[in-house]
């Protein structure tokens, strides 16, 4: 009997194995499933480059830019100009939003709502060689470098407030500055911004530029008399950068000042080498890349 009829109880054991065999197949199935829907999902999460790098290296960008630019202030001619800059920042902190018409900046205080620090601005100088025709009998106003300050405020993420103030050092020894605000629109890789502009100087940066000496206009013989008692100009400036990796990215903008105020009647403006409409155009490219900390 036990021959022919085996245990009955090995029989259901037997049953219970091959049901539980598929019931295991679709466990293992759904736990790959799972481990690749996580692999998935920690790719997707995976931070930019940079983010993801050891907090206590520098991210340094070079940026050279091009742009054409009125040869001296007032004038209806351009000029092309050439020139590099670099920035330095712990690798990981958020990039701040830099307008092409920034002064060179260093922050000394920064925080998400200000941001505080030291610029410095370059104004083209007027020369004879110029125009020697028509800037017959007029001194040279020398090239300015103009050291200062300025503030940043982000009322929001996408609005930018910065104000500067500036005195000149070598061509003129007078105060200017620049009121602007910029509204900042990213686009996957495009970031393009616009917003006024609103410069001003006293009458000593006025009159070095925009002033005619009465022995000046008994020289030149064509011009008159001026003597300006402020420079302003109001504006808009717009620019859209594509980014291509961490490393590279690219900017072109234009801009716009209309010469305002007393300024705007002097002879060398009325002239017809001269213009009250101030243009730029430019180009400038970023390349950053990461290194130790130099000091």
């Amino acid at each position: 009997m036990d021959t022919m009829f085996p245990n009955p109880s090995s029989r259901p054991a037997q049953r219970t194995g091959l049901a539980a065999m598929p019931a295991l197949a679709l466990a293992g199935s759904l736990m790959a499933a799972g481990a690749a829907g996580a692999a998935d999902l920690m790719e997707i999460e995976r931070p930019p480059t940079f983010l993801a790098l050891d907090q206590n290296l520098w991210v340094v960008t070079v940026t050279a830019t091009v742009q054409a630019t009125p040869s001296f202030p007032g004038s209806n001619e351009y000029t092309a100009i050439g020139y590099p800059s670099i920035s330095i920042a712990k690798a990981g902190t958020p990039r701040r939003f830099s307008s092409p018409d920034d002064g060179i900046s260093v922050s000394l205080y920064d925080s998400p709502l200000f941001n505080a620090g030291l610029t410095a601005e370059y104004v083209p100088g007027r020369y004879y060689g110029d125009n020697r025709r028509d800037l017959f009998g007029l001194r040279d106003a020398q090239f300015a470098i103009e050291p200062g300050v300025f503030v940043e405020y982000y009322p929001t993420q996408w609005l930018r407030a910065r104000a500067e103030l500036r005195h000149g050092i070598f061509g003129h020894h007078g105060f200017v500055g620049s009121l602007g605000a910029d509204v900042i629109q990213p686009f996957d890789r495009w970031q393009v911004s616009v917003g006024p502009r609103f410069n001003f100087g006293d009458a000593s940066f006025a009159r070095r530029y925009f002033g005619v000496q009465p022995f000046e206009a008994a020289l030149n013989g064509t011009l008159t008399p001026f003597r300006p008692d402020s420079y302003v100009t109001v504006g808009a400036l717009g620019a859209a950068t594509y980014t291509f990796d961490e490393r590279w990215a690219a900017t072109g903008y234009v801009g716009y000042n209309r010469i305002v105020g007393s300024s705007a009647d002097s002879p060398l403006v009325r002239r017809q080498f001269g213009s009250q409409n101030q243009y730029t155009f430019g180009v400038k490219v970023n390349y950053s890349f990461t290194t130790q900390p130099w000091f």
